[in-house]
């Protein structure tokens, strides 16, 4: 049956890149992917699965069901369609999305056959809105027993982790006054912020391998002549532990109570947007999905370069779950840059496109008809 399921993702090979160029070249930011839910709700409801759209409140989410459902395994294949400000697709999610929907439509004609249930769900903003903590919150995973996900990289990787992200929001009110003539009447909350950057820079020795705590200026006042009464900035702060995430928030709170102290400003600390936890794969998966992906043409890599965040991390403390990574062409080809927002439309990223959805449908097809690997699934995620 395996070989039936990629024969027929290979005779679905246009239609399915057809749709990934789609999503490339109308690329939607988070929680606005209207046109990418609704070109993927369409091509699964064409392959016969029953599509529920605005599933958790977002009105971009969507869940699919394919109407042979069974006692076994209930297995969630999962899309991402969010695009990046400015650079687009420059992490591929158009290929997230088309490698979801060619797995499950490559699997649908023979679902009949098999045991368990085959779910889709659309899951918008992985970009810094959180949407599948969103849809966790709202229940949408509570009665899955798998769920998976191919991302696209300049690697292939099947046992990678990720790091737990929060999102935090500074913000200093000073004092206004003419920066020439008056400079001592005002307070400066430009200062702040940069202070709030010394101290971290000072931190940075201090903190473990791994970590990151990454910020950008977002508002650093209006004219030069005047003193800034106002500047903000947004860090992510990162960790291999959420732990130690928490831990890295309380330093940077510090860094910048330290600097209102010093210059005078009033400080605002919002932790706000996306706090994803740091991905536990599921290893037994894991295996499953290298030695589908390697009998396709794609040796597994040793991992190259650090980690970043998905707010898969949080789906991997819910389900067992994967989220291994698929070579996309050549080389290095650093994510979130213009090159690989290109590789993304490539032929080779065509290519890993068919494979990534044909070793998904075999992880399936294995936790369908192996109870000895299930088990051991289910076994690996009860004992950590």
């Amino acid at each position: 049956m395996r070989d039936q399921v990629w024969r027929k993702i290979d005779a679905l090979g246009d239609e399915l890149w057809s749709l990934s160029l789609r999503i490339h070249e109308n690329p939607e930011l988070g929680f606005e992917e209207h046109r990418a839910a609704g070109w993927l709700a369409e091509a699964l409801e064409r392959g016969g699965f029953r599509v529920e759209r605005g599933v958790g409140g977002l009105p971009t989410a969507f869940r699919a069901v394919h109407p042979a459902s069974s006692p076994g395994p209930r297995v969630a294949i999962l899309a991402e369609y969010d695009a990046l400000p400015e650079l687009g697709h420059a992490c591929g999610h158009n290929l997230i999305a088309a490698i979801a929907v060619g797995a499950a439509l490559g699997l649908a004609p023979f679902k009949k056959d098999l045991p368990g249930t085959l779910v889709v769900l659309g899951t918008p903003a992985e970009e810094g809105g959180g949407g599948k903590v969103k849809l966790i919150e709202a229940g949408l995973f509570r009665d899955l027993d798998a769920a998976m996900m191919v991302h696209p990289a300049d690697q292939t990787l099947v046992d990678r982790g990720s790091l737990a992200i929060t999102e935090v929001e500074i913000a200093f009110h000073g004092r206004a006054a003419h920066a020439s003539s008056e400079p001592d009447k005002g307070i400066n909350a430009l200062d702040a912020v940069i202070q709030t950057f010394v101290g971290l820079n000072a931190l940075r020795q201090h903190i473990r391998d791994g970590s990151r705590i990454h910020g950008i200026i977002t508002h650093g006042g209006v004219k030069p002549n005047i003193v800034p009464e106002y500047a903000a900035a947004r860090f992510y702060v990162r960790a291999p532990e959420n732990a130690y995430r928490d831990e890295l928030v309380d330093k940077l709170r510090r860094c910048a109570e330290g600097a209102a102290l010093a210059t005078g400003a009033r400080l605002e600390f919002k932790i706000t947007g996306h706090a994803y936890k740091a991905i536990r794969p599921n290893r037994a998966l894991a295996r499953r999905f290298a030695h589908h992906i390697e009998a396709l043409g794609y040796p597994v890599e040793e991992p190259q370069g650090g980690l970043g965040s998905t707010d898969m991390g949080d789906v991997s403390w819910e389900v067992p779950a994967i989220h291994p990574y698929v070579r996309i062409g050549p080389g290095t080809i650093p994510g979130h840059s213009r090159a690989f927002c290109e590789a993304a439309r490539s032929e080779p990223a065509r290519q890993a496109l068919l494979a990534a959805a044909k070793a998904l449908a075999g992880v399936c097809l294995d936790l369908w008809t192996d109870p000895a690997f299930a088990q051991e699934v289910r076994a690996e995620f009860a004992s950590r």
